[in-house]
């Protein structure tokens, strides 16, 4: 009987035919309106060869030169400590924490849970964070996540190319916030950031803002080699599948603002990545963050389809760890012991912290909010609130530190910045 049941969820050919026979159609309006934003950054590998060319290490740091930024320098100090050995080691690492036992210990290195932080908006904070590293013997992040609007990087001496060039030279991932979403004005229903946080779902792109974030997304792409951008909206989600499946490198993570909360909803996200994967099976979707309410038992029941549909290796569950104190979430909001239950089973998960130890962040006299990520960076310095939001991130780095130590506590791995702790 139960057999019988099942058989009734399999998915005719027919369907399939029909929804190629729509792909295909010449007269396709959806269709062709996302081909002809694609057609004005050129063929498929005229876009690519842009991106992989704006992307190169040298070129970065040529463009930052040309413009006389001041980060130049910090780069090369960076590159520098990272040469010489400079950041602590993870076997060392692994002494301080757990002393002459780390020696006799295996640790899950097939579950490595990838540290990341949220949100790196400033490149000077990052070499606040390396010196503090190097003086303490703490790890750096091997994932960052940027929120900073996009067109105030690009004006503010080369903080996008510094940025994309540093996370090479440390061996990070990072993805970027385009600034065509909700709050840009697109949303009629939105008065501005203040009423976004707690809306977690139809934030996103209405109408033709959809076409327009692939457009930022592709100028961003080939000017800047930004391959990794954040995904709030249904729309968007599949217009980053299908410019994968044309031939264009886009990647992708979910924010916890698309309000994945339930198996189901994440089966339907990863169904279409499935879907509309190239034939060598890879997707743009490489980041899937979850939503705040989701427990443990709903990531493990997803991570079962994700090994179905054979996209454990591609697809990360990003999980929120910590959130900023203010504007975001009920405080305390702390899942790190939940983590350490998880992260022995399931593998391909983030730990992403975005706001202090409740504790400690909480007692600041500028605690993390969220709504920070929305201020211009000049009406910061004049409020006199720069190294209050420099304070927070390192609170970040300290909540992040202190996950990776208790996972190791546990036998249990971790990906920090891979060229700098070896």
């Amino acid at each position: 009987m139960e057999t019988d049941l099942r058989s009734r969820l399999r998915i005719s050919p027919r369907c399939l035919d029909e929804i190629n026979a729509l792909l295909l159609d010449p007269d396709c309006r959806a269709i062709n309106d996302l081909l002809a934003v694609v057609e004005k950054y050129g063929t498929v590998d005229e876009i690519n060869r842009k991106a992989a060319e704006a992307r190169a290490l040298p070129n970065l740091m040529a463009r930052l030169q040309e413009i006389r930024s001041p980060y130049l320098a910090d780069l090369e100090w960076l590159i520098e400590q990272r040469d010489r050995g400079a950041f602590i080691r993870i076997a060392d690492y692994r002494r301080r924490v757990l002393g002459a036992r780390a020696d006799t210990m295996t640790f899950r290195d097939d579950l490595a849970v990838t540290l990341e932080i949220s949100a790196l908006q400033y490149f000077p904070f990052l070499i606040t964070e390396a010196r503090q590293s190097i003086a303490n013997g703490e790890l750096m992040p091997g994932r960052f996540i940027r929120v900073r609007k996009m067109k105030e990087q690009e004006a503010d001496n080369g903080d996008i190319l510094a940025v994309a060039a540093a996370m090479q030279i440390i061996g990070a991932s990072y993805v970027e916030t385009l600034d065509t979403k909700g709050t840009d004005g697109a949303n009629i229903h939105l008065g501005g950031p203040e009423t976004i946080t707690g809306y977690f779902g139809g934030i996103g792109q209405p109408n033709h803002y959809a076409l327009k974030w692939l457009d930022e997304f592709l100028y961003y792409y080939t000017t800047y080699g930004i391959k990794q951008v954040l995904n709030i909206n249904p729309g968007t989600v599949l217009l980053g599948y299908l410019l994968h499946k044309l031939g264009v490198d886009i990647e992708f993570k979910i924010s916890v603002f698309m309000g994945n909360d339930n198996p189901y909803a994440a089966l339907w996200t990863l169904i279409g990545a499935k879907l509309f994967s190239r034939d060598d099976g890879t997707t743009s979707l490489i980041g899937f963050n979850w939503s705040n309410s989701v427990n443990n038992e709903t990531i493990e029941i997803t991570a079962q389809v994700r090994k179905a549909l054979n996209l454990e290796t591609i697809v990360r569950f990003e999980h929120h760890i910590t959130e900023t104190w203010k504007s975001i979430v009920r405080q305390p909001y702390d899942r790190t012991a939940e983590l350490i239950q998880l992260a022995d089973h399931v593998p391909n998960i983030s730990a992403k912290h975005e706001g202090g130890i409740p504790e400690v962040d909480s007692a600041r006299e500028h605690p993390s909010d969220i709504l920070d990520y929305f201020r211009d960076k000049a009406e910061i310095l004049a409020s006199g609130d720069w190294e209050a939001l420099e304070r927070n991130y390192l609170d970040k780095h300290e909540a992040l530190n202190r996950t990776a130590r208790m996972l190791t506590e546990h036998g249990l791995s971790f990906i920090a910045a891979q060229n700098l702790h070896r």
